[in-house]
């Protein structure tokens, strides 16, 4: 079984996949084909899709059974010790190696407007 999603894709796309697989909702497409068959379809997928974002799920003989295909996504599969997770892919406003606050700006500013009341009006005030 193969599951390919994909997200801003053009339409031509969408119909030639319509010959091997059944298109359950938009842009969720579901078949059982062979293995061949299931990678001429992602070579085409990522030929055809210029913009657009492709994730291919399809049954392996590994541990989970199932592996994957991303193309442009921002989630990546990762091999952790022989399983496949997805990890999301890291972003230019996030320096590599240093882990986020956990904290949102607009709590930051909340916590600090608090600090600054309870400290009382300062000299200038």
């Amino acid at each position: 079984m193969v599951v390919l999603v994909l997200t801003v894709c053009p339409v031509g796309l969408r119909g030639h996949l319509t010959r091997w697989f059944l298109e359950v909702s938009p842009g969720v497409f579901v078949g059982v084909v062979s293995a061949r068959v299931r990678d001429l379809a992602w070579a085409r997928v990522v030929e055809l899709s210029k913009d657009g974002r492709a994730i291919m799920i399809y049954k392996t003989r590994s541990e989970q059974r199932l592996a994957f295909k991303v193309h442009r996504h921002e989630w990546e599969p990762v091999d952790v010790d022989g399983v496949y997770l997805m990890r999301r892919r890291h972003t230019g406003d996030q320096k590599p190696g240093r882990p986020r606050s956990g904290w949102s700006k607009a709590s930051r500013y909340r916590k600090a407007s608090r600090t600054r009341e309870s400290r009382g009006p300062t000299e200038s005030e």
